[in-house]
Protein backbone atom coordinates (compact mmCIF):
# COMPACT_ATOMS: atom_id res chain seq x y z
CA UNK A 1 0.00 0.00 0.00
CA UNK A 2 0.92 3.10 -0.90
CA UNK A 3 1.67 5.78 2.15
CA UNK A 4 0.01 9.21 1.85
CA UNK A 5 2.17 11.92 1.62
CA UNK A 6 2.41 14.75 4.13
CA UNK A 7 -0.31 17.03 2.10
CA UNK A 8 -2.75 14.33 2.07
CA UNK A 9 -2.62 13.50 5.69
CA UNK A 10 -5.32 14.90 7.90
CA UNK A 11 -4.40 18.38 9.16
CA UNK A 12 -4.47 17.72 12.40
CA UNK A 13 -1.91 14.54 11.66
CA UNK A 14 0.04 17.04 9.97
CA UNK A 15 0.66 19.66 12.77
CA UNK A 16 0.91 17.06 15.36
CA UNK A 17 4.42 16.20 13.28
CA UNK A 18 5.30 19.32 13.28
CA UNK A 19 4.61 19.52 17.36
CA UNK A 20 6.55 16.74 17.92
CA UNK A 21 9.40 18.63 16.55
CA UNK A 22 8.86 21.64 18.10
CA UNK A 23 8.99 19.70 21.62
CA UNK A 24 12.11 18.40 20.69
CA UNK A 25 13.53 21.56 20.74
CA UNK A 26 15.35 22.79 23.60
CA UNK A 27 13.53 25.72 25.56
CA UNK A 28 10.32 25.43 23.89
CA UNK A 29 8.24 23.60 25.90
CA UNK A 30 9.34 25.94 29.86
CA UNK A 31 9.59 24.30 32.47
CA UNK A 32 7.95 21.37 30.15
CA UNK A 33 4.58 23.60 29.77
CA UNK A 34 3.75 23.59 26.10
CA UNK A 35 2.40 27.58 25.06
CA UNK A 36 -1.15 28.42 24.61
CA UNK A 37 -2.98 26.86 22.01
CA UNK A 38 -3.41 30.42 20.78
CA UNK A 39 0.56 30.91 20.48
CA UNK A 40 0.69 27.47 18.60
CA UNK A 41 -1.69 28.26 16.83
CA UNK A 42 -0.50 31.57 15.47
CA UNK A 43 3.10 29.88 15.29
CA UNK A 44 2.16 27.35 12.73
CA UNK A 45 -0.19 29.17 10.83
CA UNK A 46 -3.51 27.22 11.66
CA UNK A 47 -6.99 27.42 13.53
CA UNK A 48 -6.59 26.66 17.11
CA UNK A 49 -9.50 24.25 17.04
CA UNK A 50 -7.08 22.06 14.62
CA UNK A 51 -4.47 23.12 17.05
CA UNK A 52 -6.78 21.18 19.94
CA UNK A 53 -7.49 17.79 17.87
CA UNK A 54 -3.27 17.70 17.21
CA UNK A 55 -2.83 17.94 20.93
CA UNK A 56 -5.34 15.69 21.29
CA UNK A 57 -3.43 13.09 19.41
CA UNK A 58 -0.53 13.90 21.37
CA UNK A 59 -2.11 12.89 24.55
CA UNK A 60 -3.35 9.64 23.03
CA UNK A 61 0.44 8.83 21.99
CA UNK A 62 1.11 9.66 25.90
CA UNK A 63 3.60 12.66 24.62
CA UNK A 64 1.77 15.32 26.47
CA UNK A 65 -1.01 15.25 29.18
CA UNK A 66 -3.96 17.90 29.30
CA UNK A 67 -4.75 19.71 32.25
CA UNK A 68 -8.09 21.94 32.27
CA UNK A 69 -7.38 25.23 33.51
CA UNK A 70 -3.35 24.66 33.35
CA UNK A 71 -2.51 23.50 30.25
CA UNK A 72 -0.31 20.89 28.31
CA UNK A 73 2.65 19.31 29.63
CA UNK A 74 5.41 17.05 28.45
CA UNK A 75 5.06 13.66 29.77
CA UNK A 76 8.27 12.26 31.06
CA UNK A 77 8.28 8.26 30.18
CA UNK A 78 11.09 5.82 31.25
CA UNK A 79 12.54 3.37 28.58
CA UNK A 80 11.90 3.82 24.76
CA UNK A 81 9.14 6.98 25.11
CA UNK A 82 8.97 7.04 21.24
CA UNK A 83 8.76 3.26 20.69
CA UNK A 84 6.36 2.82 23.67
CA UNK A 85 4.21 5.97 22.26
CA UNK A 86 4.00 4.68 18.76
CA UNK A 87 2.50 1.09 20.19
CA UNK A 88 0.28 2.43 22.31
CA UNK A 89 -1.66 5.33 20.09
CA UNK A 90 -4.55 4.12 17.82
CA UNK A 91 -3.29 3.97 14.08
CA UNK A 92 -3.87 6.77 11.99
CA UNK A 93 -6.84 5.37 10.20
CA UNK A 94 -8.55 4.24 13.53
CA UNK A 95 -7.88 8.31 15.14
CA UNK A 96 -10.93 9.11 12.62
CA UNK A 97 -11.81 11.74 10.92
CA UNK A 98 -11.33 15.83 12.52
CA UNK A 99 -14.55 16.55 14.36
CA UNK A 100 -14.23 19.86 12.85
CA UNK A 101 -14.95 18.55 9.15
CA UNK A 102 -17.86 16.23 10.82
CA UNK A 103 -20.05 19.07 12.44
CA UNK A 104 -19.62 21.13 9.48
CA UNK A 105 -20.57 17.75 7.29
CA UNK A 106 -23.87 17.49 9.27
CA UNK A 107 -24.89 21.10 10.12
CA UNK A 108 -24.65 21.40 5.89
CA UNK A 109 -26.84 18.22 5.23
CA UNK A 110 -28.90 18.26 8.60
CA UNK A 111 -29.79 21.61 8.37
CA UNK A 112 -31.00 20.90 4.85
CA UNK A 113 -32.95 17.39 5.77
CA UNK A 114 -34.87 19.60 8.42
CA UNK A 115 -35.36 22.25 6.08
CA UNK A 116 -36.69 19.77 3.47
CA UNK A 117 -39.02 17.85 5.71
CA UNK A 118 -40.52 20.77 7.96
CA UNK A 119 -43.64 21.39 5.17
CA UNK A 120 -44.89 18.09 4.67
CA UNK A 121 -43.86 15.49 7.81
CA UNK A 122 -46.46 13.50 9.14
CA UNK A 123 -48.03 14.32 12.64
CA UNK A 124 -47.20 10.52 13.96
CA UNK A 125 -43.18 11.12 12.78
CA UNK A 126 -43.44 14.76 14.94
CA UNK A 127 -45.06 12.79 18.05
CA UNK A 128 -42.27 10.32 17.60
CA UNK A 129 -39.89 12.86 17.54
CA UNK A 130 -41.20 15.04 20.93
CA UNK A 131 -41.50 11.31 22.49
CA UNK A 132 -37.73 10.84 22.00
CA UNK A 133 -36.71 14.42 22.76
CA UNK A 134 -39.19 14.39 26.07
CA UNK A 135 -36.68 10.87 27.04
CA UNK A 136 -33.68 13.07 26.19
CA UNK A 137 -35.21 15.46 28.66
CA UNK A 138 -35.91 13.15 31.74
CA UNK A 139 -32.32 11.79 31.30
CA UNK A 140 -30.29 15.53 30.86
CA UNK A 141 -32.67 15.78 34.30
CA UNK A 142 -31.30 13.05 35.72
CA UNK A 143 -27.64 13.98 35.24
CA UNK A 144 -27.25 11.36 32.71
CA UNK A 145 -25.74 11.93 29.35
CA UNK A 146 -29.05 10.90 26.11
CA UNK A 147 -26.39 9.38 24.08
CA UNK A 148 -28.66 7.01 22.65
CA UNK A 149 -31.80 9.84 22.87
CA UNK A 150 -29.70 12.20 21.17
CA UNK A 151 -28.88 9.87 17.85
CA UNK A 152 -32.12 8.56 18.14
CA UNK A 153 -33.55 12.07 17.45
CA UNK A 154 -31.20 12.80 14.54
CA UNK A 155 -32.03 9.47 12.82
CA UNK A 156 -35.79 9.88 13.37
CA UNK A 157 -35.50 13.24 11.22
CA UNK A 158 -33.37 11.82 8.95
CA UNK A 159 -36.64 9.25 8.92
CA UNK A 160 -38.72 11.94 7.91
CA UNK A 161 -37.27 12.19 4.22
CA UNK A 162 -38.04 8.23 3.18
CA UNK A 163 -34.46 8.35 1.90
CA UNK A 164 -32.35 4.83 2.87
CA UNK A 165 -29.37 6.67 1.85
CA UNK A 166 -29.65 10.08 3.87
CA UNK A 167 -30.37 8.07 7.01
CA UNK A 168 -27.48 6.20 6.54
CA UNK A 169 -25.46 8.91 6.02
CA UNK A 170 -26.59 10.55 8.90
CA UNK A 171 -26.13 7.67 11.35
CA UNK A 172 -22.51 7.18 10.01
CA UNK A 173 -21.51 10.68 11.03
CA UNK A 174 -22.93 11.00 14.38
CA UNK A 175 -21.25 7.18 14.95
CA UNK A 176 -18.00 9.18 14.03
CA UNK A 177 -17.92 10.57 17.57
CA UNK A 178 -17.15 7.36 18.98
CA UNK A 179 -13.86 7.42 16.78
CA UNK A 180 -10.31 7.84 19.70
CA UNK A 181 -9.87 11.70 18.59
CA UNK A 182 -13.65 12.23 19.08
CA UNK A 183 -13.91 10.35 22.20
CA UNK A 184 -11.17 11.90 24.33
CA UNK A 185 -12.11 15.56 22.76
CA UNK A 186 -15.55 14.86 24.15
CA UNK A 187 -14.43 13.28 27.28
CA UNK A 188 -11.98 16.69 27.91
CA UNK A 189 -14.83 19.60 27.15
CA UNK A 190 -18.29 17.99 27.30
CA UNK A 191 -20.25 18.50 30.64
CA UNK A 192 -23.49 18.78 32.59
CA UNK A 193 -24.07 21.99 31.56
CA UNK A 194 -23.41 21.69 27.52
CA UNK A 195 -26.15 18.89 27.76
CA UNK A 196 -28.51 21.31 29.18
CA UNK A 197 -27.36 23.84 26.26
CA UNK A 198 -27.71 21.21 23.59
CA UNK A 199 -31.55 20.07 25.23
CA UNK A 200 -32.92 23.56 24.46
CA UNK A 201 -31.30 23.59 21.03
CA UNK A 202 -33.38 20.23 20.09
CA UNK A 203 -36.61 21.64 21.39
CA UNK A 204 -35.51 25.02 19.37
CA UNK A 205 -35.55 21.94 16.22
CA UNK A 206 -38.58 20.25 17.30
CA UNK A 207 -40.49 23.11 17.62
CA UNK A 208 -39.64 24.62 14.39
CA UNK A 209 -40.87 21.42 12.76
CA UNK A 210 -44.08 21.66 14.23
CA UNK A 211 -44.78 24.93 13.44
CA UNK A 212 -44.44 23.47 9.85
CA UNK A 213 -41.29 26.34 9.79
CA UNK A 214 -39.16 25.09 7.28
CA UNK A 215 -36.41 27.96 7.43
CA UNK A 216 -36.28 28.45 11.34
CA UNK A 217 -36.17 24.27 11.40
CA UNK A 218 -32.66 24.54 9.24
CA UNK A 219 -31.51 27.67 11.26
CA UNK A 220 -32.47 25.72 14.11
CA UNK A 221 -30.22 22.53 13.47
CA UNK A 222 -27.40 24.25 11.86
CA UNK A 223 -27.11 26.25 14.80
CA UNK A 224 -27.21 23.55 17.11
CA UNK A 225 -24.42 21.71 15.48
CA UNK A 226 -22.07 24.89 15.09
CA UNK A 227 -22.65 25.66 18.69
CA UNK A 228 -22.05 21.74 19.40
CA UNK A 229 -18.66 21.90 17.59
CA UNK A 230 -17.78 24.97 19.61
CA UNK A 231 -18.92 23.55 22.97
CA UNK A 232 -15.93 21.13 22.00
CA UNK A 233 -13.37 23.88 20.20
CA UNK A 234 -13.52 26.31 21.99
CA UNK A 235 -15.47 27.82 25.05
CA UNK A 236 -13.05 25.64 27.76
CA UNK A 237 -9.87 27.32 26.17
CA UNK A 238 -6.24 25.66 27.70
CA UNK A 239 -4.71 27.86 29.08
Amino acid sequence: MVAKSAETRRLYLQIADKLRVLIDEPGFASNGRLPSERALAQRLGVSRPSVREALVVLELEGRVEIRMGSGVYVCEAPGDTAGAATRAMPQEAELGDSLVDIMNARAVLEGAIAGSVAAFCKPRALKALRAIFETMEREVHAGQIPEAADRAFHVALAQMTGNEILVQTVEALFDKRHTPLSSKLRDHFESETTWLAALDEHRDILEALEARDALQAQAAMQRHLKISLERVMARRKLT
